[in-house]
């Protein structure tokens, strides 16, 4: 039984992850593609099979994500030094600040994109459930409801903006307790980190079972008459994700980016590809700040407040699918136009949720600029639905890696400054 356990803890805990996953992602392929081939013979289908690791794993990561993030950011606030307060504040500052003009780039990228590379869609039908914000202000109204959600109902509900403001005020109420007190919320804060060591551990096995239920999925044919749409949505994101966010990191470090982004992209966009969900991997990419040195109390409130607000991805998905909209009712648009798109993408990416699929519902809400009626907009949103399986996988990834990369940029260029 110790041998076997032995075996078991070696597996999980030692090695490489990202090898892994990569093996993971390799058998989840093949699974993929001989799971239909297979299921006379076998009575069943193999990829549906182990489905259940994937949707165990994603869960897995939801569940301990609000309680991580209310915990860790508590933690942090109520041990912080005085000494340490002015380099946080400053790296927060620097953090939302490249959140912020991180997106707003982002959407007019996908703008210019939109204009060299114009596309049209074929629409279907929407579904009639979805209630989409009518305009900005309903976004802006939903966050300031979510800061003052009650507590419970923000862990519930993984509100990570009503978790973050309570872990705030809670932890600089806590700054006047006893030490014991602090240091047991320290200790509670480590044993939260373990369990999230544990759950990211089976992280080969979640992979696994979501790369072969999406390479079993037949919608994945329906792919190739939404190819150019694509390409411009990739297209846009790929170019954000290694020319925008480098330029942005270099402005702030003075050092070559590119080792900090593709570490980003490896080890928090690979994971963020398959989970689609910001809010899901925000456990992923505290741990990855963590083994980078970062600090703990900044990064324990900037990654999830980036899974929140921090959605470039999503503002290209808004801008794009509604230059697409309008490109295919042939409405004549200006740039100046188009460049407040931007803004108002920008401004809704901040409101999208941050789990998959959430960006589509605020397509409607740019369709309106250009008077497209919301039956027409709805549709947009079925054919975001159709690409969604690599758009909204690529898009997660970008939003999340971002995350980690300007988190990484602000605190070393803080250090840098501070000798």
């Amino acid at each position: 039984m110790s041998n076997s356990n032995h075996f078991l803890t070696k597996l999980l805990f030692q090695g490489s992850l990202i090898t892994k996953i990569a093996i993971g992602l390799v058998l989840g392929i093949i699974v993929g593609l001989i799971a239909q081939p297979l299921s006379p013979t076998l009575g069943f289908n193999l990829a549906e099979s182990v489905t259940i690791l994937g949707t165990l794993f994603v869960r897995g990561l939801r569940a301990i994500a609000p309680i991580l993030v209310f915990i860790l950011v508590l933690s942090a606030i109520a041990n912080r030094k005085p000494s340490n307060a002015d380099h946080s504040s400053k790296a927060m500052k620097s953090i939302v600040i490249l959140y912020i003009l991180g997106t707003f780039l982002a959407a007019l990228v996908a703008v210019i994109a939109s204009f060299l590379f114009p596309t049209h869609l074929t629409l279907v039908t929407g579904s009639s459930e979805l209630s989409p914000p009518q305009n900005v202000s309903d976004v802006v109204i939903t966050v300031l409801m979510n800061i003052v959600d009650n507590p419970i109902q923000a862990l519930f509900n993984a509100n990570y903006i009503g978790i973050l403001a309570w872990a705030i005020g809670l932890g600089i109420a806590l700054r006047h307790a006893s030490e014991s007190t602090k240091r047991i919320i320290h200790e509670l804060a480590e044993a939260v980190t373990m369990i999230v060591k544990v759950v990211i551990a089976f992280a080969p096995f979640g992979v696994f079972g979501l790369v072969a239920a999406a390479m079993a999925d037949k919608g994945l044919e329906e792919l190739g008459a939404y190819a150019r749409l694509l390409y411009v949505l990739v297209g846009s994101m790929l170019f954000v994700a290694f020319i925008i966010n480098p330029i942005l990191v270099f402005w702030h470090t003075r050092k070559n980016p590119y080792p900090l982004v593709w570490t980003a992209v490896r080890e928090s966009g690979l994971t963020a590809f398959f989970t689609r969900s910001s809010a899901a991997n925000i456990p992923v990419n505290m741990n990855l700040a963590k083994r980078l040195n970062l600090n703990e109390e900044i990064y324990s409130v900037s990654i999830p407040l980036g899974a929140t607000i921090n959605m470039a991805g999503a503002a290209i998905t808004v801008t794009v699918l509604t230059l697409a909209a309008v490109a295919t009712l042939g409405i004549e648009v200006s740039f100046g136009t188009a460049l407040l798109l931007s803004v108002v993408a920008s401004i809704c990416a901040c409101g999208a949720s941050g789990v998959a699929g959430g960006s589509l519902l605020l397509i409607p809400l740019a369709c309106s600029l250009f008077g497209i009626p919301n039956d027409i907009a709805v549709q947009v949103i079925g054919v975001g639905f159709i690409i969604g399986v690599i758009q909204d996988s690529v898009e997660t990834a970008l939003n999340s890696s971002t995350d980690v990369v300007f988190t990484a940029a602000a605190d070393l260029a803080e250090q840098r400054k501070n000798g």
